[in-house]
């Protein structure tokens, strides 16, 4: 299975990533499973590590900060984020 889909409902594209928080820098690691790992260079405290993601994911695309959002996993390590605006799930990452 991909780390990426797009929901026929919505039309948003979802991506599964495994969140890695208190990493040296933010950075995609990789294929993990079906998921994407990213480290991210926030703790896991106050939902830092999420904005962290969010804003990284965002950045990436191409799109603005309130297009990406976590949808499923906010207080776990795996989570799926979905982006509303037009965006390539190749610009995130490259196999």
């Amino acid at each position: 299975m991909s780390w990426h889909r797009t929901d026929p409902k919505t039309g948003a594209l979802l991506i599964a990533v495994q969140a890695q928080p208190n990493a040296k820098r933010t950075e995609v690691a990789g294929p993990h499973g079906d998921a994407l790992r990213i480290r991210l260079a926030a703790p896991p405290l106050e939902g830092r590590a999420n904005d962290c993601l969010v804003a990284f994911v965002a950045e990436r695309l191409g799109v603005k900060r309130g297009a990406v959002s976590v949808v499923q996993g906010e207080t776990s390590r795996r989570k799926l984020l979905a982006v509303t605006a037009a965006a390539r799930a190749e610009d995130l990452y490259r196999d």
